[in-house]
């Protein structure tokens, strides 16, 4: 393992608290949150947020645990407060309708909030830290 890096599934995950590492490690969690897994037969991404899910209470309450370590990143790069409540309601909004049975897993399944959050701070992060700014390919 380099130093001021973290290898987490197979990426070097840095552990700065500079904007350009923030970015990678959102972008990190979010994929593994939303789309670490392809749906067999749908060829629809899921990721750990749904999965987990799965389990009465306690998994929405990890989901939820998880999904607020992004919005923990969005303070780290000093997001305002009212984008922070905007993605707190997300992940409320997640975690809330989550945990209803049956119908909550099929919300999960559809509703992203880490997703959204991810948009939020990359929007945030391209207008004030335009040098982390990644060309997708």
């Amino acid at each position: 393992m380099e130093t001021g890096k973290a290898r987490r599934m197979g990426l070097d995950l840095p552990l700065g608290n500079d904007p350009a590492s923030i970015r990678l490690r959102v972008e990190a969690m979010e994929r593994l949150l939303e789309r670490s897994f392809m749906l067999p037969g749908t060829n629809r991404p899921v990721g750990l947020d749904a999965i987990i899910g799965l389990v009465p209470i306690a998994g929405d309450a990890i989901a939820a645990m998880l999904g607020l370590y992004i919005v923990w990143e969005a303070r780290n790069l000093g997001m305002s407060k009212f984008q922070l409540a905007r993605m707190i309601g997300n992940v409320g909004i997640d975690t809330a309708l989550g945990a209803i049975p049956l119908a909550g897993d099929l919300f999960d399944f559809m509703f992203r909030s880490n997703s959204r959050n991810l948009k939020l701070i990359r929007r945030h992060m391209d207008k004030h830290h335009p040098h982390t700014q990644v060309i997708d390919g």
